[in-house]
């Protein structure tokens, strides 16, 4: 067996901290991942931009990336919401009304787990770009 052959998740993982990297030199964006979150496969990072849009005084935007699937705002206001993309679904349920059981139907809305590594930085980047990061190529 040849030794220098990587597994797969050692050449996913080296992608990730390489694509990391390139968000430093290209956008400014720091990963400010704690040891505790690392342990987890939880990635954070610190965006050049206030948290909430038009206010210079707010801290700077983190979000973070978890190995559960999901990418999360982590300095929102109330709670750290998820920006997974959402989708519709029906829900069932089923009761007992006396001696009868009854199934009822709910439209619900979930989020899409983001299962890759890579996928869930790339869609964290796509987030930033589109809501926060300010148009430099402006004309006039």
């Amino acid at each position: 067996m040849n030794r220098n052959k990587y597994t797969w998740r050692q050449e996913q993982q080296m992608l990730e901290d390489s694509f990391a990297r390139r968000l430093l030199v290209e956008y400014n964006i720091r990963e400010v991942t704690t040891q505790r979150q690392a342990k987890n496969g939880t990635r954070e990072f610190e965006f050049p931009t206030p948290s909430i849009k038009n206010w210079p005084n707010s801290n700077d935007l983190r979000l973070a990336c978890f190995k559960t699937g999901y990418v999360r705002n982590q300095n929102s206001c109330s709670s750290n919401y998820q920006l997974n993309p959402t989708y519709k679904r029906e829900k069932r349920w089923v009761f007992l009304e006396g001696d009868k059981t009854i199934t009822k139907k709910y439209t619900t809305t979930s989020r899409a787990k983001i299962y890759s590594g890579m996928a869930r930085l790339k869609f964290m980047l796509e987030f930033y770009l589109r809501n926060y990061k300010q148009n430099t190529n402006k004309v006039g």
